[in-house]
């Protein structure tokens, strides 16, 4: 039996991950590709001509009712709509989406499994009315040609400076990995602190970040703004990708060299020291800056326990959770580095923090891991 094939577009690459699992599970359904944004949706379609495709509603640089009117009326595919924003339910159907489905509130293994139960089934019957309704062969002519925004002539460089900007950046990276390693039983070794924050558009930055660093690197600990649930899921990713180890905070962690500690989903990450060095405290609490865990928590107790011993970064994210607390590390000599508005997919949080002087030296993303390791080797 022909299978239905379905591409699932989601910026959130932990939902499209989880939802794709679960949904793989039904012997109908094949899911052919995943995409976390329209743009790369686009190239989704015309390489896989899914039969069906389900489609979040906010992500970066298009969101999913715009590209909805654009794609349905040259290239008509049964989508269904999943989101958060159950208000939106009347436009996604009027753009043309099939159906509508709001995103579960609460995102435990048994929640999502009931949850893509139903995406299943809502996805069997677009499918079936999608069939009915197409009268066209599909064809990659058919898909839509997109606006990217020109580039300014500064942002345009020759693709064999690129190149041979990746080549230098690499090279650099290795030596400064060397130098690390060389030291034995030094300060770098035995009292840093790394601290990373990020929200929207984070899970993707920070794996950047992450993978560039050696594995013996300095203790690092992380606050990335997700669910319970999730941080436990994007902790065994980066576990697999990356030369550090990487897991998901337990109350009572100890941070030792390459090591990774992702502040777990609805609990506080704070940074701790006794006579036998740093540990983490995770703990359930009260939103702070509007989130749990809290950007701001994580930096604070860093400037607190650290002080001029850390490293702080604060990446792409929305609103302003974390600005403060790097500015307090910042004030007891902490070393600070936001992300800069172009590579940021939200240029929130950072922008925040460099409007209060929170920042040392602020960055691409694409440099954060390189300047923070040089840091480390000065």
């Amino acid at each position: 039996m022909k299978k239905i094939k379905l591409l699932v577009v989601d910026d959130s690459i932990l939902f499209r991950e989880v939802l794709a699992r679960h949904i793989r599970q039904d012997e109908e359904i094949e899911v052919v590709g995943t995409a976390g944004d329209a743009y790369s949706a686009r190239d989704m379609i015309e390489k896989y001509e899914p039969d069906v495709m389900s489609l979040d509603i906010e992500m970066p640089r298009m969101d999913g009712i715009a590209f909805l009117k654009k794609l349905l009326p040259q290239y008509y595919i049964p989508t269904i709509v999943i989101s958060s924003r159950a208000d939106k339910n009347a436009d996604a159907l009027n753009a043309g989406a099939a159906e509508f489905i709001a995103k579960p509130l609460t995102r435990t293994n048994a929640d999502m499994l009931r949850f893509a139960e139903l995406v299943c089934e809502s996805i069997k019957r677009a499918y079936t009315k999608g069939k009915l309704k197409a009268n066209a062969k599909k064809t990659t002519n058919d898909i839509p040609q997109m606006q990217v925004q020109t580039p300014t002539p500064t942002q345009i460089r020759p693709q064999s400076q690129v190149q041979m900007d990746t080549q230098s950046m690499s090279k650099r990276i290795e030596n400064i990995s060397q130098s690390i390693a060389a030291e034995v039983g030094g300060k770098r070794k035995s009292d840093i602190v790394v601290a990373l924050g990020a929200s929207t558009g984070g899970t993707e930055a920070l794996e950047q970040v992450i993978k560039g660093f050696p594995a013996d690197m300095p203790p690092v600990i992380v606050v990335q703004h997700m669910p319970a649930g999730f941080t436990k899921l994007y902790a065994e990713r980066l576990d697999r990708g990356c030369k550090v180890s990487v897991k998901e905070a337990e109350d009572g962690d100890r941070l030792r060299n390459g090591l990774v500690i992702i502040g777990a989903g609805e609990h506080h990450l704070r940074l701790c020291k006794d006579s036998r060095g740093y540990y983490i405290s995770s703990k359930p609490g009260e939103k702070v800056s509007g989130h749990c865990p809290s950007v701001d928590v994580m930096f604070t107790s860093v400037a607190e326990v650290a002080r001029r011993n850390a490293i702080g970064a604060i990446l792409t994210g929305m609103g302003k959770d974390g600005a403060e607390g790097l500015l307090k590390m910042r004030q007891a000599g902490a070393f600070t580095v936001g992300q800069d508005k172009e590579t940021c997919i939200v240029y929130g949080m950072p922008m925040e923090a460099f409007k209060i002087g929170a920042v040392t030296v602020q960055a691409p993303l694409y440099k954060i891991a390189e300047i923070i390791l040089n840091k480390l080797s000065s």
